[in-house]
This record gives structure tokens, C-alpha cells and sequence, in this order.
């Protein structure tokens, strides 16, 4: 499949967690795309997203005549296709680890998503941390600390280099920023909050922050 031939269906870029995650592993592995963007919470939303898509969500990766309409099988698609981008990591534990902790985010935290859900252009006051919520960071701090120790040695991502791991976790960081989160107030030891500050240092996210932007003051202006 010729990376020419990709076309990315997004949300806007201020909320859609979901379409920041292939985006982000497109851009850092350098894979060339189109980009369409159809804005959420409107009430033609629907109808639009299912133009390309249909289970009617978003992200939508179309490649050629194959459309694949979830954030982690199209994470799963690319890594296939582009080998050379190791958007899993080489070692098979590190990789199984890595697999395991996407698909919790993929399938968990549902807290998070309710309470701190992503704004990216925005400073929020953090929520009530109910139990649920406080276990859930917690939960995330221990593993973004536990996969850091265990196989950070070759750089500063979950597993070194840049993998799909961090495209799936890119977005909790921006909810941290947002909402203030002290991470040591959920057992980091500084880590967690190092690894954050470099996923929102790639230039990758301050081109989807600036493209949010962007967004917004588009349609402001109508």
C-alpha cells in the first residue's frame, strides 16, 4: 500500500482524542497523508462522519479502497505497512507489554474520559477526584513509570523510541496539562511527568495544537 495513497478522517482537533492518536504516529513516522476534518457536535456530525466511515466515528483511515475506522487497528495497520517506522518495539516482551497497555488504554479509563475530557487549547480547574478517577491516574502513572524503567533505556518514550504506545497516551497527557494534574500527588517519581513534557514537546503535537486553533478562530469568526 503506497503511503500516497492514505486519506485520514479526524474531528476537530481541540476534542477528538481518538483521531489524535493515528494522526500523531503518521506524522512522527513521516508517512505522507491527506487530511479531512469534519467537526463534532453538531447535529449534522453523524451524517457526515458516516460518509467515510461506517460505524459513524472517527478517526477513518482510508487506504485506497480500504477504510479502517478504529484508532488502534489503524495503529495496527500502519505498523504493518511501514515496518522501517517500529511503531512496535523489536524486543517480543517489550513489544507484548507495549500491545497490553494500548489496549487498556483503548478499552479503560472511563473516568478520565468523563471527567477530564480533552480540551486541549483550554486551563481547566482539575475535578473532583472521585475514587474512581484518582485510581485511574494512579493507574497511569504506574504504568508509564513501570514501562519507563523496564524499557526507556533507549530513549525518552514508553519503550524507548516513539512507538504506538505513546500515540495511544499522547492524549492523556494534554488532559494532565489541562487540568493541572500534580502527578506526584498519585505516586510519580518524577518520571510520568517527564515523560508528558515530551510528548507535548514533539513538534508533531504543536502542529495539532496549532491546527486547533486554527479551528477554533475559523469558526469563531462565523
Amino acid at each position: 500500500m503506497a503511503a500516497s495513497d492514505y486519506s485520514l478522517v479526524i474531528g476537530d482537533k481541540n476534542f477528538s482524542s481518538w483521531s489524535l492518536r493515528p494522526w500523531l504516529a503518521l506524522k512522527q513516522c513521516g508517512i505522507p497523508f491527506g487530511e479531512v476534518c469534519v467537526r463534532l457536535r453538531q447535529p449534522e456530525s453523524k451524517a457526515a462522519i458516516l460518509k467515510h466511515s461506517p460505524a459513524g466515528k472517527v478517526p477513518v483511515l482510508k487506504a485506497g479502497d480500504l477504510v479502517i475506522w478504529d484508532s488502534l487497528a489503524i495503529l495496527e495497520f500502519l505498523a504493518e505497512q511501514h515496518p522501517e517506522c517500529g511503531l512496535w518495539p523489536a524486543d517480543a516482551n517489550a513489544r507484548a507489554e507495549a500491545r497490553a497497555v494500548s489496549a487498556e488504554m483503548h478499552a479503560g479509563f472511563p473516568a478520565l474520559r468523563n471527567d477530564m475530557s480533552m480540551d486541549i487549547l483550554s486551563r481547566l480547574p482539575a475535578p473532583s477526584y472521585s475514587d474512581a478517577l484518582r485510581s485511574e491516574i494512579v493507574r497511569i502513572v504506574t504504568i508509564w513509570t513501570g514501562a519507563r524503567a523496564r524499557h526507556g533505556s533507549g530513549g525518552p518514550f514508553l519503550f524507548g523510541a516513539f512507538s504506538n504506545a505513546d500515540a495511544m497516551f499522547a492524549p492523556v497527557a494534554t488532559r494532565f496539562r489541562t487540568y493541572g494534574v500534580d502527578l506526584a500527588a498519585f505516586g510519580d517519581d518524577g518520571s510520568a511527568q517527564a515523560y508528558a513534557e515530551t510528548l507535548l514537546a514533539l513538534p508533531a503535537m504543536a502542529e495539532w495544537t496549532e491546527g486547533a486553533a486554527a479551528e477554533m478562530k475559523a469558526r469563531a469568526a462565523f
